[in-house]
């Protein structure tokens, strides 16, 4: 990879399905090690210049853990605090006085998607690299995509949009490719793209998604990369994918976990 490259990871959620309100669902062990430790892992083999973590809920647990992770293997980690859960846009917005420094490509990640293969995420910035993109979105295709937003693309393959489920039309949610909600873009057009994002949505949230439609608008090319195995984007909500992350983990692994 040619250009500077720094890592922004969302772990500021409360995990209320978790069915463990003591512990941030980002700490949840699978196979022993944190969420966010499986995250963290990957990322230190992309030897990043910079790794802000927003954190929220229990952030003095999570902190507490960055700590030892840093220590243990001589990375530096920053930490942002996003103190009311108003979207993942606005959790990003947090990190920019840590980042107000950096200038290059910033990878997006969410602490509860361990599965994630180092492979996958190189593959996936080289993509971003060759296709001189402003903002590439991992994409994968699903067997079920109710309720996540459509990868919307032309006849000729290239990307148009994501509509999220709940606008999109009957032809449209026969559409089996989804949004991951990972994502990289180049630092200084993100957090100008973030004051643009509103919150007029039922949820009253700012979304990151809406950084891709609002730099195409301004002429930006975006890019859309399906990941090989779905399975390697799904997050963890509950107990129960908790648990069935633990034996796709080995799946994917080829055993080895």
């Amino acid at each position: 990879m040619t250009t500077t490259m720094g890592i922004i990871i969302l772990a500021a959620g409360k995990g209320k399905r978790m069915n463990n309100p003591d512990i941030p669902k980002v700490m949840a062990l699978l196979n022993d090690k944190p969420l966010l430790g499986h995250v963290l892992e990957n990322v230190k083999l992309l030897k990043p210049v910079i790794t802000v973590v927003v954190v929220g809920h229990h952030k003095e647990k999570v902190i507490e853990y960055l700590n030892e992770f840093s220590t243990i293997n001589d990375m530096s980690i920053e930490t942002a605090v996003q103190q009311d859960q108003l979207g993942t846009g606005h959790a990003v917005q947090q990190t920019c006085e840590a980042l107000k420094h950096f200038t290059g490509n910033l990878l997006i990640l969410s602490g509860d998607v361990p599965l994630l293969a180092h492979s996958t995420l190189e593959k996936f910035l080289k993509s971003h690299d060759e296709s001189r993109a402003t903002v590439s979105v991992l994409t994968a295709h699903v067997p079920n995509a109710e309720g996540y937003g459509r990868i919307i693309r032309d006849d000729n393959n290239q990307f148009l949009n994501i509509v999220e489920h709940k606008d999109a039309s009957d032809s449209e949610r026969l559409i089996n490719e989804i949004n991951s909600g990972v994502y990289c873009v180049q630092s200084e057009l993100l957090f100008a793209s973030l004051e643009n994002v509103q919150n007029t949505n039922a949820q009253g949230e700012y979304y990151l998604t809406d950084i891709v439609g609002i730099l195409q608008q301004k002429g930006h090319n975006v890019s859309a990369m399906p990941c090989d195995d779905y399975r390697e984007i799904l997050g963890i909500n509950t107990a129960e994918e908790l648990q069935q992350a633990s034996l796709v983990l080995k799946e994917l692994r080829g055993g080895i976990v």
